[in-house]
């Protein structure tokens, strides 16, 4: 495992992010701004790009850190933080870090991913220094809430169409560009689990020229059972999970999220 700061793999795209529909539209942030007052004291948000949540929460009254590798999105994120109330701005710590080595000497009462953060670390080695690390930030009996998709095996099963593209409802920007998204998996390593995803944005601008930019990820699923051993291993007691926002447990529908909440034991972790 490297300790480096990963490349900004978001700088192409970290502009549109706040813009993106199905992004616009997710229906996590009441969940955890709920759970960041329920904590009763400091919140670590792993991820926390351009503040989607994270504002949020600092605005009810709670002190959060939040930790990204991307200083495009932490960059968007400062923008959007000189805007608030300047009691908002002291509840806000951003640092720039690697989610499997970081180090902030404070506990947490929390610590959260929101939106699949967690899903970027594409080896179990990584996956248990991540949550090595978090282990060592959290209280005795703080939490942790792990937020990933469940893997639909009749869409991984499926064959898979070369150059077939997904596309989301396009979106002005305030500057008056014009942007349209298309998403497509470029690739399915079954035996890792892995997926390559690519986002192209095709960008109109005002004077009807178009750029094209493409953002190109991958990410690793888990299954339930997986990422529930995968905690026990780390330190943790799986408390509950949901299978959305609205804690419906696990199996309500499919395939659903796999929002785990997980409780920091007295043993360390293996």
């Amino acid at each position: 495992m490297s300790s480096s700061i990963p490349y900004d793999e978001y700088s192409s795209g970290a502009e549109f992010y706040d813009w993106v529909t199905p992004y616009r539209a997710r229906q996590d942030v009441g969940f955890f701004v709920e759970s960041a007052r329920a904590a009763m004291g400091p919140v670590l948000e792993l991820g926390c790009g351009t503040g989607r949540v994270l504002i949020p929460t600092a605005r009810e009254g709670v002190r959060i850190t939040g930790l990204d590798a991307s200083s495009a999105m932490l960059g968007l994120c400062r923008s959007k933080l000189e805007q608030e109330p300047e009691d908002v701005q002291q509840r806000v710590t951003l640092v720039r870090g690697d989610m499997r080595s970081f180090d902030l000497h404070r506990p947490f009462e929390l610590v959260t991913t929101p939106f699949r953060p967690f899903q970027h670390l594409l080896t179990v080695e990584d996956q248990r220094a991540c949550l090595a690390a978090i282990h060592r930030h959290l209280v005795p009996g703080g939490k942790l809430i792990l937020d990933v998709f469940n893997p639909a095996i009749d869409r991984l099963a499926a064959p898979q169409t070369p150059g077939s593209w997904d596309e989301d409802a396009d979106f002005t920007l305030p500057d008056g560009r014009r942007v349209r998204r298309r998403v497509r998996i470029v690739g399915r390593d079954l035996l890792r689990q892995i997926l390559e995803v690519e986002f192209l944005f095709v960008v109109t601008h005002v004077d009807g020229r178009e750029e094209h930019r493409v953002h190109d990820f991958r990410l690793r699923y888990l299954y339930p059972h997986e990422a529930e051993h995968l905690l026990a291993r780390s330190g943790f007691d799986v408390e509950d999970l949901f299978s959305d926002y609205n804690k419906s447990p696990y199996g309500a529908q499919y395939p659903g999220e796999l929002i785990f909440i997980a409780r920091k034991t007295g043993r360390a972790p293996a």
